[in-house]
């Protein structure tokens, strides 16, 4: 088997190709909830506590000389990455939690034997009755 048609039929396969779809949609819901905490949500936060601006919480390690720029440690940033992660946490728990409860639905469905028609009703109720004499 040539190396290409061997690649072409592992990147045909059903679950890679829905692999590369979540991934590249993860990707675009990861930006939506980004600009969700930082141009909605931490500012109101920010008024709340003062007019803070969360990305500018920083420490600085060495302060600039010249034409070397300040080292920094930004603890802002890193605190809106966080809400960033629990907002996508809590998201996809949600979502799972969601999908479980379908699940869990269409199981009790299917565990649930259908009624016996009619027919099977009478052919049971004949099988008792001639057992009884």
């Amino acid at each position: 088997m040539s190396f290409i048609k061997e690649f072409k039929e592992f990147a045909m396969r059903g679950n890679v190709v829905d692999l590369a779809v979540a991934v590249i949609i993860g990707g675009a819901f990861g930006k939506i909830v980004a600009s969700f905490v930082a141009d909605i949500l931490m500012p109101p936060i920010g008024i709340l506590l003062g007019g803070v601006d969360f990305t500018a919480f920083s420490v600085t390690l060495k302060e600039a000389a010249g034409e070397i720029t300040a080292v920094t440690l930004n603890y802002g940033k890193f605190i809106q990455t966080v809400v960033d992660f629990l907002i996508i946490a809590f998201s996809i728990f949600m979502m799972i939690k969601g999908l479980n409860s379908f699940k869990r639905k269409q199981e009790e469905v299917v565990a649930t034997p259908p009624e016996p028609s009619k027919e099977e009703q009478l052919l049971t109720e004949i099988r008792d009755i001639l057992k009884q004499k």
